[in-house]
């Protein structure tokens, strides 16, 4: 017996993983399943890749859960996936006058994820490796932390407390050759000199940012369903071939240690729904509430399996048993492609 046809409302439909979850949404082998996309733009892939688009304010408008909350009624949406960092605090805020399930979670939770002193503030009282950090604004006080934190002997970094992906990032390294960078590199290099960055800041004020020893080493994310307590399923990947702050290459792993670090970090936020939590070495550098980029399987299709948990047609340990399909060694390879209309 087939189940019935659910509508899904994805956020931010014009997130360069919008594509390959709309597939995956759509591919799930047990039933129809209608997408309707929002985006704060017109030129949005989710415009064309939907059965349905809306336009909406962008997350941190005011108007913002209500519109969302309007689209749902609207398209009978069954249920809400937000894809992107700055939709989450509106709709966390909102999410019990949904007359759906949202997959965010509890307001709280969103702020300490998203406040990126906060968060690191928070894995080195629980014992999980994170950069050593400052919090501040104003060019003077950023000089002052990157100083305290080994520049100009070794390279440091910062960027805005509150921010997505790699927004804002840059690396303080007094060996830039700007020569070098003008001549040989694409447009949008993340390396300066701090004389540079000081230039550019507001003498006082201004955004909080972040300045932080630079963490080195492999990239790895682990990316999962959680209860509020612990991982019901998820597993580690490595993040490669980096373009334009986006990874490209993905290989999942095998990895008991990076998973218990992902339980400590879920039981200490009460994350909820889907999460991604980003290392670069053995440092945490990011926790996010939220879906990112998803390793597929034909056995294993993530996105759709958090839909039905939220819908209540798959317990948590029928979840959890599903980790037995997980293959270490499968490959993700990320590519551009294009849409033509008109």
């Amino acid at each position: 017996m087939s189940l019935r046809p659910i509508t899904v409302l994805v956020s931010a439909s014009g997130a360069p993983g919008t594509a390959a979850l709309l597939h995956a949404l759509r591919r799930n082998g047990e039933r129809e399943v209608r997408l309707v996309g929002t985006d704060m733009s017109e030129r949005s892939v989710g415009r064309h890749l939907c059965d349905a688009f809306h336009l909406v304010p962008a997350g941190s408008d005011p108007g913002f859960p209500d519109t969302m909350r309007a689209v749902v009624e609207r398209e009978r949406a069954d249920v809400v996936l937000p894809q992107s960092s700055f939709d989450l605090e509106g709709l966390a805020a909102h999410r019990e006058r949904f007359p759906v399930p949202v997959l965010v979670s509890r307001p709280e939770t969103i702020h300490r994820s998203n406040d990126k002193a906060e968060s690191y503030a928070l894995l080195h009282r629980i014992g999980v490796p994170a950069p050593e950090f400052r919090r501040v604004n104003g060019a003077a006080h950023v000089a002052e932390a990157a100083r305290e934190l080994g520049y100009p002997d070794r390279p440091v970094c910062f960027k805005p407390v509150f921010s997505s992906g790699s927004r804002g990032f840059r690396v303080l390294d007094p060996t830039v050759d700007r020569a070098d960078q003008l001549l040989n590199e694409r447009p949008g290099s993340v390396a300066m000199r701090l004389e540079e960055a000081v230039e550019l800041l507001p003498a006082e004020g201004g955004p909080d940012l972040l300045v932080m020893e630079l963490a080195t080493g492999e990239e790895r994310t682990i990316d999962g369903i959680a209860d509020g307590r612990r991982v019901v399923l998820g597993h580690p990947k490595t993040r490669e071939a980096i373009r334009a702050g986006l990874a490209m290459y993905f290989v999942t792993l095998e990895d008991p240690g990076l998973m218990d670090v992902a339980d400590r970090i879920v039981a200490e936020l009460g994350i909820e729904h889907f999460f991604n939590i980003q290392l670069v070495g053995e440092h945490v550098i990011e926790i996010n509430p939220r879906i990112s980029t998803i390793v597929y399987q034909e056995d294993l299709n993530l996105p759709y399996l958090g839909v039905k948990r939220a819908l209540g047609e798959v317990s948590d340990d029928e979840l959890a048993s599903y980790a037995s399909r997980i293959r270490p060694g499968r490959t993700a390879l990320r590519y551009f492609d294009q849409l033509e209309w008109g």
